[in-house]
Parts: C-alpha cells; sequence; structure tokens
C-alpha cells in the first residue's frame, strides 16, 4: 500500500508540472505587448525600491551630521571651562555672557563683528582727525581729500 501511495504521489507531481508547463507555454504564446507590460511593472517596483534606499542614506546622513551627547551642561560657566585661554574670557566679558548657553546664542561672525565694531570706529576717528589737521595715514591721502572736501562743502 505504500507503494501504491508513493505512486500516486508522484503521478500527482507530475500532472502538476505539466499544468504549470502549459501555462508557462500560453504565457509566452501571447502578445508581445502583454510582455511588455509586464517587464514595465518590474521597472516600476525597481524604481521604488531605489526611491526608499535613497531615503534610508538621506536619514543617515542626517544622523551623521549629529555632535552627539553635549560633553559639557549649558549651564557650565564659561570662565571655569576656558580657565587658561585668557582672550576667550575676555570675548566673553565684552559680550556680557557667563554660560555656554549665552554664549551659543552668537554666530562666529555676529561675535567678529562685535569685536572689531569699536576698533573700526576709533581707526575712523584718528582718520577724520588727521584729515582736520592736513595729515593722513600711510596710503590714506585720498581719503584725507574727500573727508577734507566734505568738509568744506558743508560750510
Amino acid at each position: 500500500m505504500a507503494k501504491k501511495k508513493a505512486a500516486k504521489k508522484k503521478m500527482a507531481k507530475k500532472s502538476s508540472m505539466k499544468k504549470t508547463a502549459s501555462k508557462k507555454k500560453s504565457v509566452s504564446k501571447k502578445t508581445p505587448s502583454a510582455t511588455k507590460k509586464r517587464v514595465t511593472k518590474k521597472k516600476s517596483v525597481k524604481k521604488k525600491t531605489k526611491t526608499k534606499a535613497a531615503k534610508k542614506k538621506k536619514q543617515k546622513k542626517k544622523a551623521a551630521k549629529s555632535l552627539g551627547r553635549p560633553r559639557v551642561t549649558g549651564d557650565a560657566k564659561l570662565e571655569q571651562f576656558f580657565k587658561k585661554d585668557y582672550e576667550a574670557r575676555q570675548v566673553f566679558d565684552f559680550l556680557r555672557v557667563e554660560t555656554v548657553k549665552e554664549l551659543e546664542e552668537f554666530g562666529p561672525d555676529e561675535i567678529v563683528e562685535k569685536l572689531t565694531a569699536p576698533m573700526m570706529q576709533t581707526v575712523k576717528r584718528i582718520r577724520k582727525a588727521l584729515a582736520i589737521c592736513n595729515r593722513c595715514l600711510k596710503k590714506d591721502h585720498k581719503f584725507a581729500l574727500e573727508f577734507q572736501r566734505a568738509i568744506l562743502q558743508e560750510k
């Protein structure tokens, strides 16, 4: 009996194989437009997977740009953190900041502008005072002449 059952299973497998083979043949007998549609469907599926992969890469790049966990708290005093850097402490005094959080509110360009603005104003005052006395700094003769003309026009 076991032999009969095994024989029946083999016959069933063979008949199912023939059915799938006949189905495959019928697919190949279809018009070329049907096969083209299937190909285009496969391409669209591939495009979707590419976009998902691209999104994952973008997410990884965003995560890579993170600085990570801060090693210093925002409430940390700058004087303690920059004990040995006297010039940095002078900048903090000029900006009137005491904590890291307060310092983070400024951009690097903004800090440079705030630090150099008083010096720029001082140099302008020096140039004007020298121009009034008919004097000028090295390579600053043009400014002195223009300033004198502006003063004369006001009078």
